[in-house]
């Protein structure tokens, strides 16, 4: 059976000396300094892979939703917000990342809004990426949606969206 599978876009970037060092794109466009968060003893003014993994995540999802409502007719109001927290954990001797996004659509009522976010999890390359692999929570306006185990396994739907 030959593979459906097709490549959309590859994002290059370069790290130098770890989480205290520099991260730099191919394009030039992500060009920033690195620090362990802040409150763990880094410095002031330089990000974190959890930082952009985050923006990435929130971002991504929000581009899924969108996908999610076009297919339905709908459109999603211009102040949706997509917050995504990402926490890094120590387990043992290894660490490990979580995630929690929290989305409030604005215009719609809760269990359609909880009906588009269970299928842009779906979708959502991040949500894709990360399942069975880390835990993801997904809240509505504040409010944990519960999450069945066969929405957090498995692989993405036919129609993936590109972030």
């Amino acid at each position: 059976m030959e593979s459906t599978k097709k490549n959309l876009y590859t994002a290059d970037a370069t790290a130098v000396g770890g989480r205290s060092g520099h991260v730099r794109s191919a394009t030039g466009i992500v060009d920033l300094d690195m620090s362990v968060p802040e409150g763990l003893g880094g410095k002031k003014g330089a990000t974190n892979p959890e930082e952009l993994f985050a923006a990435g995540y929130a971002s991504c999802f929000q581009q899924a939703l969108l996908v999610i409502a076009q297919r339905a007719g709908d459109k999603l109001d211009p102040g949706t917000e997509v917050k995504c927290g990402v926490t890094l954990f120590q387990e043992g001797e290894g660490y490990g990342l979580s995630a929690v996004l929290d989305i409030d659509l604005k215009a719609f009522d809760r269990d359609k809004t909880i009906d588009m976010v269970r299928q842009a999890h779906k979708i959502c390359p991040y949500s894709v990426g990360t399942r069975g692999n880390m835990e993801v929570e997904l809240k509505v306006q504040g409010e944990a949606i519960p999450v069945a185990p066969e929405e957090n396994a498995g692989v993405a739907e036919k129609g993936g969206v590109a972030a």
